[in-house]
């Protein structure tokens, strides 16, 4: 019978820890131990700096309407949308949507949040390359994060090691997503601090406090890459088990 699901706890391989524990548990840990601590952080800045009321005393959707108009940008309009931390900018309707915690609230926090989102709409308008990569391999990256585990852990149940090469591609296209986000976020970010200055918005030492809320937040896209990554190389280690067991 073929090994048991990488997914049970028990180790596929030659080898075995204490029970059968699959050993590149200790993979999922550690992306779960920088997932965990980066989210945390990110929590604590928000907090932190969304007690602390902006000099402008606009609140976050003000700030996001003059920096649209600075920027030139007349049709996208902005909505709020319910969550904590649920902001986006939507470039098919070209909609800038604004949380419950940003979208009334005067703290520097709140916009640097709704200016970030800004920053995804300049990049928008100006055809940021980046973004329109990102935006044109979603489908692939919905795909892989959906049927990459389920036809990898097929093709252990099944031994049909193609299916296993199938979850490992589809997977691949997912982490290819999470990695072209990285820039167009950063950007967005860069964009962000430029145009509150810009504006007046915000002053030198207001634009340093959002920095470190943007910063922040950009680490949580860094951790998603990490994670994937060493959910990968947990991947590439289950099949190079499974090759091994095939081929003795």
């Amino acid at each position: 019978m073929t090994a048991q699901l990488a997914q049970t706890g028990f180790y596929y391989g030659p080898g075995r820890i204490g029970w059968g524990l699959d050993p590149t548990y200790v993979l999922i840990l550690l992306a779960l131990v920088i997932s965990s601590l980066v989210s945390a952080k990110m929590n604590a800045t928000f907090s932190r700096y969304s007690k602390v009321r902006a000099y402008s005393g606009l609140t976050g959707a003000q700030a996001a309407q003059r920096i649209l108009q600075r920027a030139g940008i007349y049709d996208v309009k902005i909505q709020r949308v319910a969550g904590r931390l649920t902001d986006h900018y939507d470039p098919t309707n070209k909609v800038l949507r604004l949380s419950d915690a940003v979208y009334d609230n005067t703290s520097v926090a709140a916009i640097g949040v709704a200016a970030h989102e800004c920053g995804h709409a300049v990049q928008h308008a100006v055809h940021y390359k980046p973004l329109a990569i990102r935006s044109a391999i979603v489908p692939a990256a919905n795909l892989g994060s959906q049927l990459s585990w389920p036809l990898f852990l097929a093709g252990l149940i099944f031994s049909f090691r193609p299916l296993l090469t199938a979850g490992i591609v589809l997977f691949c296209g997912a982490l290819l997503f999470q990695v072209v986000t990285l820039p167009v976020e950063f950007n967005a970010s860069g964009r962000a601090l430029v145009l509150l200055e810009e504006t007046g918005i915000m002053g030198r030492e207001e634009v340093g406090s959002t920095r470190k809320v943007l910063q922040a937040a950009a680490l949580t896209y860094v951790a998603a890459v990490v994670s994937s990554l060493l959910q990968l190389l947990r991947l590439l280690i289950l099949s190079g088990a499974f090759r091994r067991r095939d081929d003795n």
